[in-house]
């Protein structure tokens, strides 16, 4: 017995120490896979694709172009995807990244078909009906009945129900033209307002009171009155300030016009007159005092007959010289006789 014991306490002491050992544990392959030489192959993050896939050498990854390629997960073999266009009827809710595809959904007003598979127009709630569930790009609008003094008057498919006006609310005296309907909201009109602040559609009279009056019965029904613009006489006052404003403007432009073109005529007259004059000056004309009626000047009749003079002398020179240098000529007469400084007979 004592044996036992023994031994069972030598047991349990050595269970008690063996399990505070520490054993070297063996590295895991996250991949599963090794190249040719052992080496485990390495995965490419998310955001980076494969280049060269792991076998003989170990895995090369890249970096994916943002908003061209992505990839979204660890792996030894995978290349960066292209991202995905949105076309049609679809909109890109979110955009592509390195890491993340762009996601596509259906274009507002239009919903992802479970029937069809594609995108399908929202349905729009009559009249009378109210929006339940919006729709939204993966289901349809939803709509409910107008109930409990609740109205639509109109089709839409973003608008509930609208709650109807309560008339007699007490705040004010009112009194109910129209009760509310699924379709239409309630009318209500004061009895105590004024005839210009009456609806336009009187309320409705019981049969015995539409009859018409006879010739000794008062017509009890109310005739309304001109209508009456507040500040007419400042409309009326204002009226001539404008016309005289405008009139003083366009005598004003018209003046001016005017001068402009009195002005610009006075210019080229006085030009002209420069340019004859300046005419004159230069080339003076040979018969003396002359009156111009354009340029108001006139010629020195002393100075062309001093110019007449000197011509006059240069052309006795000239002439005075040339016969000095005519050689004389000595003609023989019949009779023996000579005769100088005369022409030759003539046979």
């Amino acid at each position: 017995m004592d044996t036992l014991a023994w031994m069972v306490f030598c047991a349990a002491v050595a269970v008690a120490c063996g399990s505070t050992l520490e054993f070297p544990q063996e590295d895991v392959c996250a991949s599963g896979h090794y190249t040719s030489g052992g080496e485990c192959c390495i995965e490419c993050p998310p955001g980076e694709g494969v280049i060269t896939p792991c076998g003989d050498t170990q895995t090369e990854c890249g970096q994916c172009l943002d908003s061209e390629t992505y990839s979204d997960k660890y792996s030894y073999t995978d290349k960066c995807q292209t991202c995905t266009e949105c076309t049609g009827l679809m909109r890109m809710e979110t955009p592509c990244t390195d890491s993340n595809d762009a996601a596509c959904v259906c274009d507002y007003g239009y919903y992802m078909s479970d029937v069809t598979g594609g995108c399908e127009p929202c349905t729009v709630c009559p009249r009378g009906h109210g929006v339940y569930v919006r729709c939204e790009p993966d289901r349809d609008t939803i709509c409910e009945p107008c109930e409990d003094d609740t109205y639509s008057d109109q089709e839409s498919s973003l608008d509930p129900c609208l709650p109807c006006t309560v008339c007699n609310d007490g705040s004010e005296e009112l009194e109910t033209l129209r009760d509310c309907s699924p379709i239409a909201d309630a009318l209500c009109y004061d009895p105590l307002a004024p005839t210009m602040a009456s609806p336009s559609t009187p309320p409705e009279l019981p049969w015995y009171e539409l009859r018409s009056p006879g010739p000794d019965v008062e017509s009890t029904t109310a005739k309304p009155s001109s209508p009456r613009f507040i500040g007419g006489g400042l409309n009326e006052n204002l009226i001539p300030i404008y016309c005289s404003t405008l009139a003083a403007v366009l005598i004003g432009l018209l003046a001016y016009i005017v001068f402009k073109r009195w002005n610009s005529c006075k210019q080229n007259k006085q030009a002209a007159n420069n340019r004859a004059a300046t005419a004159n000056q230069t080339s003076p004309s040979p018969e003396g005092e002359k009156l111009h009626s354009d340029s108001g000047i006139s010629v020195d009749s002393q100075s062309l007959q001093e110019q007449q003079q000197l011509q006059t002398q240069a052309e006795a020179h000239t002439q005075t010289q040339t016969q000095l240098h005519v050689p004389e000529q000595i003609v023989v007469r019949v009779d023996g006789g000579a005769q100088s400084g005369s022409p030759p007979s003539q046979a």
